[in-house]
């Protein structure tokens, strides 16, 4: 698998031949990179701080003496916070009113992966402008080394006690609901920094936990990816244990998957949903999720009398979007949360411990909970490119074909046909030679018809 640079940092697999791999030599290049970044960005200054945080990965110890060595070489402090989660991580830099963060994760991506995410001063993931700098840098290796007198310091903190006092402390966080409602949960934390930080969190807030796969090794017991297909282990489990809920993240803890007590999934769709309908009863105002997410959160807006925006994909596009219409809640349709009033991050901890108050107040179970909710369903395509195909070509005639229905293009092209209560979402991979093709409608036949009807349209046109 290639190496992929891209504004929010880069990505690839440990080992392997240079350009092929994730090597040591990529990390030293982009840290040193994002270090020059720094310097621009903060200004002139006696001192400048970066927070390094890791997931549990087996090559994340590796990374990380690499990364924290480039920094300090770079002139550079470093705040070392271990064995951390990204929302830890991003609210670490507020913390320390530092100047940027690393955070070593590939999020869902297999074991043999790894990533440096890039975050500025106020703890949230770079904009285009800025990691376009950092590709620059790294492409003319104009990088700066500091003289010996002059190298940073690496100290040691831990945040994810902090991080789990100021969930607890958020408004809407109904500690004393959850904790007279005696829940039992299963958590399947996929060997990683959910381990540590989830079961702590639910212990605080009177929740009695059954942990699963919760050793941080970084030995992925099955696909780390929340998804229904590799959570039977944690469905089978919560069965057996008759407990209220399964609660499963992703490697780094941004991503939050729920099962019900039934041993169905909850739909990592209507996390999101579930999370906004409880805030926005308590608290008036916008939200925000990108194109590719359930339509279920426009419905459950609406119907509180607020109003619904959609963003390009992508965590920094969401927040962006956020800011500009001052929402109350917003995110992503695979499980991320996104609270302003805590941070501008997803964090699985905020909406986990939100998640909680909504269904003790509720006094239901989670599978009553779901049913509230408009009932929607999506299907997921992919379509091989040729090198002889031009995709924006391609794009251009399928508006052009259904201009009839509501377009958006700010990513690829959305075709919603309000009517039939469907939507449509095509976009261009920036990573692989594919068109990926998502669509939603009310039964899963019609999800899957509207994305095959459009692949057939590509290949007559």
């Amino acid at each position: 698998m290639s190496l992929i640079k891209s504004i929010s940092g880069i990505r690839g697999t440990i080992g392997g031949n240079p350009g092929d791999a994730f090597t040591p030599l990529d990390i030293v290049k982009f840290t040193s990179s994002y270090a020059k970044f720094i310097k621009e960005r903060a200004g002139k200054k006696e001192r400048y701080k970066v927070v390094v945080g890791r997931d549990a990965r087996i090559s994340g110890i590796m990374a990380e003496n690499l990364v924290c060595g480039t920094l300090i070489s770079c002139g550079i402090d470093v705040v070392k916070a271990g064995l951390a989660s990204t929302p830890t991580v991003e609210m670490g830099v507020v913390f320390e009113k530092a100047d940027g963060g690393i955070i070593l994760t590939a999020s869902h991506n297999p074991k043999e992966w790894n990533a440096l995410k890039l975050l500025n001063e106020k703890g949230e993931f770079l904009d285009a402008q800025d990691g376009s700098r950092i590709l620059e840098v790294v492409n003319q290796e104009s990088f700066e080394y500091s003289q010996v007198d002059k190298l940073g310091i690496i100290t040691e903190k831990d945040f994810t006690d902090k991080h789990i006092q100021a969930v607890l402390s958020h408004p809407l966080v109904d500690t004393e609901a959850i904790y007279r409602s005696g829940y039992t949960v299963v958590l399947d934390a996929v060997n990683s920094v959910g381990g540590i930080v989830m079961p702590a969190l639910l212990e605080a807030l009177g929740v009695s936990v059954i942990k699963i796969n919760c050793e941080p090794n970084g030995r992925f017991p099955h696909n780390p990816e929340p998804l229904p297909e590799h959570l039977t282990e944690l469905s089978g489990t919560v069965v057996k244990e008759g407990a209220i809920l399964g609660v499963a993240v992703d490697p780094d803890v941004d991503r939050l998957a729920l099962i019900n007590e039934d041993g169905n999934a909850f739909g990592e769709e209507y996390t999101l949903v579930a999370v906004a309908d409880y805030v926005l009863s308590h608290k008036k105002g916008s939200t925000v999720s990108n194109l590719s997410s359930t339509r279920a959160l426009r419905d459950v807006t609406e119907a509180a009398g607020q109003e619904y925006h959609s963003s390009a994909v992508g965590e920094v596009n969401v927040v962006t979007l956020m800011k500009k219409v001052n929402a109350v809640i917003g995110g992503e349709g695979n499980g991320g949360v996104i609270v302003p009033d805590l941070h501008y991050g997803r964090d699985a901890l905020i909406g986990l411990a939100l998640f909680l108050s909504h269904l003790a107040n509720s006094n239901c179970t989670p599978t009553q909970l779901k049913s509230k909710y408009p009932k929607y369903e999506m299907a997921k395509k992919r379509m091989e490119l040729s090198p002889s195909m031009d995709v924006d070509s391609i794009l251009e005639k399928i508006k052009s074909k259904y201009s009839g229905q509501k377009i958006t293009d700010i990513d690829g092209v959305k075709i919603d046909f309000e009517s039939e209560r469907k939507w449509v979402h095509l976009r261009k991979s920036n990573t692989e030679p594919i068109i990926r093709i998502y669509a939603e409608a009310q039964d899963a036949q019609q999800a899957n018809d509207i994305a095959s009807k459009i692949i057939s349209d590509i290949n007559t046109l």
